[in-house]
């Protein structure tokens, strides 16, 4: 029987004590049973090393990074990265979760459809963990211009494989980098593709960088300027670009479960 594929799990983890146990089951609980999960702790205050912990000691897939200072997340997924072990490289932060066949599915349709990067839709839940009645759409197919347009990528949704792309690390800003990782690895594999089937679930966070669109697009210049190292006047164009699409074309995404 052909040996499954080994998918590494990067989940950052700060003051997380409160939702990481409900994360973690939520991998453990992945009918694709062939992970290894790096929790990297980002010199948390609470008891989230402690929690984590815990699981290791009965499940040995699991493994533990703590950080002596916090250095944000993008810092702490690239230590993740750097150790991962896996064929392929996923991303689920310690308070989101994921839905049990995740794994299973995005690897199918990347082996049948010879592709190296993929995602998913996903649901919304509040803080409390309460189901919001809404989800994000994927688009089917995704390109690297679109991509520059709007993070359409949901990041506790992606993965990317590792054996033929190499490993792609998280820009190191201090925002956005999820979706400078996704920029570059959709730029390099030639596109991704997106499965409709909502394959996770994400937590709205009061204060979330999501919740705060002025910040949030300083950020998307640095992407535009940092990352992908335009110019000045090319990187203002496309934050013309990223504002339309965010007016008239993203909103589309956010849809009711019953719709």
């Amino acid at each position: 029987m052909k040996k499954k594929s080994l998918v590494s799990v990067i989940m950052p983890a700060y003051n997380a004590a409160g939702f990481i146990a409900e994360s973690i089951r939520s991998v453990q609980q992945q009918t694709h049973s062939n992970w290894e999960l790096l929790v990297i702790d980002d010199a948390s205050h609470d008891a989230t090393s402690k929690i984590t912990e815990g699981f290791i000691a009965e499940d040995d897939r699991i493994k533990l990074h703590v950080l002596p200072t916090n250095q944000g997340a993008g810092f702490a997924r690239n230590i993740g990265i750097k150790a991962a072990t896996g064929d392929f490289i996923s991303f689920l932060d310690a308070d989101d979760l994921w839905k049990p066949q995740k794994l299973e599915k995005q690897l199918k349709l990347m082996q049948e459809e010879q592709v190296r990067v993929c995602y998913g839709s996903y649901e919304l839940m509040n803080e409390d963990g309460e189901r919001l009645n809404k989800q994000i759409k994927a688009l089917k197919t995704l390109t690297f211009s679109k991509l520059k347009k709007a993070n359409y990528i949901g990041n506790l949704t992606g993965i990317y494989d590792a054996r033929s792309l190499g490993k792609i690390y998280c820009p190191l800003i201090r925002k956005r980098q999820d979706w400078g990782l996704w920029l570059l690895a959709v730029r390099k594999a030639g596109g991704a593709k997106g499965i409709k089937e909502p394959l996770a679930i994400y937590r709205e966070r009061r204060g979330s960088i999501s919740q705060n669109k002025m910040e949030m697009l300083g950020y998307n210049y640095k992407v535009y300027r940092e990352v992908l190292k335009y110019s000045a006047v090319k990187s203002l164009f496309w934050m013309v670009l990223f504002l339309w699409e965010q007016l008239f074309v993203k909103q589309k995404q956010k849809v009711s479960l019953h719709k």
